[in-house]
């Protein structure tokens, strides 16, 4: 089997709008080889697959910087299609099957066999007919490469989760110039068993000379199966390992931040113990990719406290649940009274406001005005900047007040802007931030939840962002709790830090624990990682 790499990525390089995405990142497949590609969400691993696929994206937005290399031949594709016909294939975590088709029209899509018929050899290849019997027999040797027995002629809908990710597989299998497959975050929805019959396929097909890239936030995963490792961090390949040479507890660390970037903010508060603003036990909430299977912990009056963890293991359904954004059960006291959950007002007016990690989805309106987005949310819930009037359903909006409001905000946030009335699409990453945090701050709360709120801004605007939440916290006695997958800054700013694993509260740490116990606790090993009250 030969040794040259089948993939190369050198240097790859990316910037939308000004911010750097990637920054140099090389990576290397071998043939028969597993190789891991690990990191947080964010961390740059769809935009450099976007790159490696050629996707219409990374062109309409100024192409890309490096080198991709296919068995030592420089490419540049311009689509999937090329990336396809060049033996590349992904195998998607949300699946890409049609349900109406049946197991092998699904395989064959595409790249249907024909035959010829009476009237093609008259009109043409055109009229050619289905080969039915060459279809079947290549789904039924496809379906047998992954261990699959199911009749080629099933319908897929219907068919269990688990079928569809390896009738995926199949299809992938089956194409003959297939040189690497990608496949991300492929157990995400098996169980146990069909995992573990997953990572034994992805195994056998490197056995016959594939390259496989793995993304995945399951580490023991790559334990298994992977031959070598590349972690990403913040756009940068921070680590490359084999698992022979790195613990689960070790990469853990490496993917949440390097420790090195703490500088410790100290304050001279009191450590006396504080009340409770917060009180949560057993929540649980059902948040697709982020569920939270029971989780304890009290929010201190006046305290930041940090929620840390690898991606999918609960962190950010916390917040979504507290606020009514996700189904959530258990119970919740906020300042000793019960808090509704499930209703995104009563959360509001019981003083809790909440800036998202999904920006662009649910923290702005980014074709509106930036005095509009700041305004909204408190004009919606509370009644704020409207104009008198004896019909409270009729009341027109106080454009004058909205926009004195505005203008108060974006100076005390160093929003840099044309004005209010700019669109806030038009705002870089770090400035449609602030205006998350004017919408929030705006509702006059007592305790906020952010969460990812350094996530796609430059550095210079992370500190800004954490600087704004600090001085919230120091002079106005803002309670809030932060969801971060930047452990070097919920270390750098919070007074505790909870650890979230597999839905539940693997530890509670100091902001000065060891490297090690935070890299125990993200990987589960809470009994070593030590526990602060």
């Amino acid at each position: 089997m030969s040794t040259a790499p089948v993939l190369e990525l050198r240097d790859i390089s990316k910037e939308y709008e000004g911010n750097r995405v990637l920054k140099g990142v090389s990576l290397t497949v071998r043939p028969g080889t597993i190789h891991a590609l690990l990191g947080e969400n964010g961390a740059g691993k769809s935009t450099l697959m976007n790159v490696l696929f050629g996707m219409p994206v990374i062109r309409e937005t100024g192409g890309y910087q490096g080198s991709v290399l296919i068995e030592g031949r420089e490419v540049q594709f311009r689509s999937p299609a090329d990336a396809m016909a060049a033996g590349l294939g992904m195998v998607h975590q949300e699946f890409m099957l049609l349900p109406g088709f049946t197991v092998a029209e699904n395989i064959k899509l595409h790249r249907e066999p024909t035959k010829p018929s009476l009237l093609s050899r008259v009109f043409g290849k055109r009229l050619e007919t289905l080969d039915l019997p060459l279809i079947s027999s290549d789904a039924r040797s496809a379906l047998a490469q992954v261990g699959m027995g199911i009749d080629e002629w099933a319908p897929v809908a219907g068919l269990p989760v688990g079928h569809m990710q390896f009738i995926e597989i199949a299809r992938e299998v089956d194409k003959r110039n297939a040189k690497l497959l990608i496949f991300d975050e492929p157990t995400a929805v098996l169980t146990e068993s069909e995992a573990d019959e997953l990572l034994k396929v992805m195994k056998q097909l490197a056995a016959k000379g594939l390259g496989i890239l793995f993304i995945t936030h399951r580490l023991d995963e790559v334990m298994a199966v992977a031959d070598e490792i590349t972690v990403l961090c913040d756009g940068e390949r921070v680590a490359s390992m084999t698992p022979a040479e790195t613990t689960v507890g070790h990469i853990a660390e490496v993917m949440v931040g390097r420790p090195a970037a703490v500088v410790r903010h100290v304050d001279s508060r009191s450590t006396a113990p504080r009340a409770a603003k917060l009180e949560i036990r057993d929540l649980a909430v059902d948040m697709p990719g982020e569920q939270v299977a029971g989780v304890s912990f009290t929010l201190e009056k006046g305290e930041i406290l940090g929620l840390a963890g690898l991606a999918g293991h609960g962190k950010l359904g916390v917040a979504n649940g507290l606020m009514g954004l996700a189904p959530a059960r258990g119970s919740v006291l906020k300042d000793g009274k019960p808090l509704v959950l499930g209703d995104a007002r009563a959360a509001i007016m019981a003083g809790l406001a909440f800036v998202s990690e999904d920006r662009r989805g649910v923290g702005i309106l980014p074709d509106e005005s930036i005095e509009l987005n700041i305004a909204l949310t408190s004009l919606e819930v509370q009644g704020r900047f409207l104009l008198p009037g004896a019909v409270p359903a009729l009341r027109l909006m106080d454009g004058g007040a909205i926009r004195a409001h505005a203008l108060q905000m974006i100076e005390h946030l160093d929003v840099r802007c044309t004005g209010p009335k700019q669109h806030v699409r038009r705002l870089s990453g770090g400035n449609q931030q602030k205006v998350c945090l004017a919408r929030a701050m705006t509702l006059a709360p007592d305790t906020m939840l952010v969460s990812e709120p350094t996530r796609g801004i430059d550095v210079g605007a992370k500190e800004r962002v954490l600087g704004l939440l600090r001085q919230l916290n120091r002079e106005q006695g803002m309670t809030l709790l932060i969801t971060s997958s930047e452990l070097a800054e919920l270390r750098a700013t919070c007074d505790r830090i909870a650890i979230i694993y597999h839905g539940r509260i693997a530890a509670i740490l100091p902001p000065d624990a060891t490297d090690e116990q935070f890299g125990l606790a993200m990987a589960g090993g809470a009994a070593h990682a030590g526990h602060a009250s």
